[in-house]
């Protein structure tokens, strides 16, 4: 018994099969095509979650940036008050 009603046996002759047509080279570039897009899916869904926290880090950096030319004109007023 093996998966699905297809015993051991059937799945290796296919197996056989699948080697000849390909041949082992082009198999093993499957592979390894595969794996990498396997680990590139895993890292686009692992820096889905830090973007959302540098979307709030950058709205942060620009909400003080909005205050800090404020402050920054206070304090040119008050060097150009002492140059004169």
């Amino acid at each position: 018994m093996g998966l699905g009603g297809i015993s051991i046996w059937q799945l290796l002759i296919v197996l056989a099969i699948i080697v000849l047509l390909f041949g082992t080279k082009k198999l093993r570039g499957m592979g390894g095509d595969l794996g990498g897009a396997v680990k590139g899916f895993k890292k686009a869904m692992s820096d889905d979650q830090p973007k959302e926290t540098e979307n709030e880090k950058a709205e942060q950096i620009q909400e003080s940036q909005k205050a800090a030319p404020t402050q920054g004109q206070n304090t040119e007023k008050t060097k150009d008050d002492t140059k004169v």
